[in-house]
């Protein structure tokens, strides 16, 4: 059985700062953990500085300078990925579609990692009944199929980004919740969590303060991998026209491409840079939650 690292010990204060500054840490240390932050940080200011980047607005219609429709123009200066059959540029709607794949994918992650701590803490800790039925729960929503439930989902709700993430998450807290669950159950007999029950601390505070600390990098782990598979879902919906036509994201440009036969024109700049995008989110997603398993497996460390 791999090593289990060392849990953190309650010290006077909120030893939550001590995990926190743990898991700030670990990028520094480690490069796959780097390599995920850094691909993580540059969409995030993309986002932030979309209509800075973005030359026009990414719905907009184009003409030339001679009044006729901008449709399939070739890359160029003016249009650095060319545009789309109904004149709008390719680029402008990649740059935008930055801010849509990081509202879905850090939303679901913060709702994911919330749902799937608290029922795992709770879980693992109280057991007997509470266990069984929270567990029960948990079976249930790992039995649905993924992607045909958010469809359903959307589908009755109305295509929106909230009913994707919720959606999304709805199906995904359960496997947090199982493993943090499992952490829990052997986290409850250490000697420190016992010290604090003959103290007569509570059982939320021993939760909470005394063992929550311990299961935050395995919480952040699956934030982590909960973002790739957002983002993920939401571009599948959108291809498949269940997206939300509001807004600008890759899973609607690739649909778009598609629909208009880019690929057997040559239009290859109109889908390979959205597929590009989500590969690139999914993998550093891969590579956050591959550095941060050290905190739990330090053996990986030597191989």
């Amino acid at each position: 059985m791999a090593e289990r690292a060392e849990p953190l010990p309650a010290r006077a204060g909120w030893p939550m700062l001590a995990a926190v500054r743990r898991l700030a840490a670990m990028p520094l240390r480690d490069p796959f953990a780097f390599a995920g932050v850094l691909i993580y940080g540059l969409f995030v200011v993309v986002a932030l500085f979309a209509d800075q980047i973005a030359p026009v607005d990414p719905l907009e219609i184009l003409f030339t300078e001679a009044g006729k429709l901008a449709a399939n123009v070739a890359p160029s200066a003016d249009f650095p990925l060319g545009t789309t059959n109904l004149g709008r540029d390719i680029y402008s709607q990649l740059v935008h579609g930055t801010r849509s794949a990081l509202a879905v994918g850090l939303s679901a992650a913060v709702i994911v990692a919330t749902v799937g701590t608290v029922v795992g803490l709770v879980a693992g800790y109280f057991g007997g009944t509470v266990d069984a039925v929270l567990m029960r729960i948990a079976d249930m929503a790992l039995s649905l199929p993924f992607l045909p439930f958010v469809i359903v989902m959307t589908g009755f709700l109305g295509a929106s980004t909230s009913n994707i993430v919720m959606a999304v998450a709805l199906l995904l807290w359960p496997n947090s919740a199982r493993v943090i669950r499992s952490q829990v159950l052997t986290l409850r007999e250490r000697a420190y969590v016992e010290a604090a029950r003959v103290t007569g601390a509570s059982p939320w505070r021993i939760l909470f303060v005394h063992i929550a600390p311990n299961i935050l990098p395995l919480s952040f782990v699956y934030a982590a991998i909960a973002i790739g598979w957002a983002i993920i879902t939401e571009a599948s919906v959108s291809f498949l026209g269940f997206g939300d036509p509001d807004s600008v994201s890759w899973g609607m440009m690739l649909q778009d491409a598609f629909a208009s036969q880019a690929l057997s024109r040559g239009q290859y700049a109109w889908f390979v840079p959205p597929g590009l995008c989500i590969i690139l989110v999914v993998v550093a997603g891969f590579f956050i939650s591959r550095g941060y398993e050290e905190v739990f497996m330090p053996r990986l460390r030597g191989r």
